[in-house]
């Protein structure tokens, strides 16, 4: 069963797991199966838990996922919720892809297209807000401080206020009239469409995808174990900082405090040490097969076994 979602950085995944011990590959954004399907058929030893809050997904994972039935489980949600409460173990290999999936793009009844007819963006089609509430509803303000954190948009404030005008007149109803009113903002320029990073702010906003890495993160750190290997992809630079950043305190051998004269902790607290320095992007030949390849950014972090 082929999936409609090409899974990046596939062959760099698979090496960063060659090392794991037996125990459980918790793919924390399964999608379509496209990361979880090759890991399963690489690494026999490994056992399978996939997670996603995307239910049309999640069906067609346990389709494509039916050969390794005995070595998988999935479950909806999202991966910060449900990641602590998970009861097998060990977590020997964990993935999370944070880019949103080609057929979630592409499908315009998802709302994530720039010429889709409804504005919605959810990744969980049950959550109770969409774009609609977040464009329509949402404070000048509030717009202003998504389009500038979210998505560095550099004409944010006339951005916002374009959106204010537009809607005291009649609701924005669709994706395509939103990316009408952006481009009267943003001219177009290069090959990036003008509402890529409007659009990517708002999708943040809509599924807290800053505070689900954070969550992730947080609950990583607290519940990890030995010799496991955590490989997570970014795609904008926001998530890369967060995930850079963690990775650098769960590295830090010294917990004094910089001013401090000499260290006194004992320079014994890494809980490990990332795989490789800088964060592994595509090759050549991947970006002519999936040019959605070239923003992806890979990061790797083995757990010390004694940790």
């Amino acid at each position: 069963m082929e999936s409609p979602h090409i899974p990046v950085l596939l062959d760099e995944v698979l090496e960063s797991f060659k090392d794991v011990p037996e125990g459980y590959f918790v793919d924390c954004t399964l999608g379509y199966a496209g990361h979880s399907s090759e890991v399963l058929a690489h690494y026999p030893h490994l056992k399978h838990i996939g997670i996603d809050r995307d239910e049309e997904a999640l069906a067609f994972s346990k389709q494509r996922l039916e050969p390794f039935a005995e070595r998988s489980r999935l479950y909806k949600g999202t991966f910060a919720t449900l990641l602590p409460t998970l009861q097998e173990s060990p977590v020997t290999a964990l993935l999370a892809d944070f880019g949103v999936s080609s057929l979630q793009l592409d499908k315009k009844s998802r709302g994530f297209a720039f010429d889709s007819d409804i504005l919605d963006m959810r990744m969980d089609a049950d959550a109770l807000l969409s774009a609609y509430e977040v464009v329509n509803e949402y404070p000048k303000e509030r717009l202003e401080y998504i389009f500038d954190t979210y998505g560095e948009v550099r004409s944010y404030r006339r951005l916002a206020a374009a959106i204010v005008d537009a809607r005291a007149k009649a609701p924005i109803q669709s994706a395509k009239a939103l990316s009408e009113i952006i481009k009267e903002v943003i001219p177009q320029g290069g090959k990036i469409h003008p509402a890529t990073l409007p659009f990517q702010a708002i999708r943040i906003e809509v599924n807290n995808e800053l505070g689900e890495i954070e969550g992730l993160l947080d609950a990583i750190e607290q519940r990890h174990y030995e010799g496991e290997v955590v490989s997570l992809i970014t795609f904008h630079s926001l998530e890369d900082r967060l995930v850079k950043n963690r990775f650098r305190k769960w590295a830090q051998a010294c917990i004094c405090d910089p001013q401090a004269m000499r260290c006194t902790c004992g320079k014994n607290h890494a809980l490990g040490k990332a795989l490789s320095r800088k964060p592994v992007t595509a090759s050549k030949e991947e970006l002519k097969k999936n040019p959605r390849s070239r923003s992806a950014k890979l990061r790797s972090f083995r757990f010390a076994k004694d940790s």
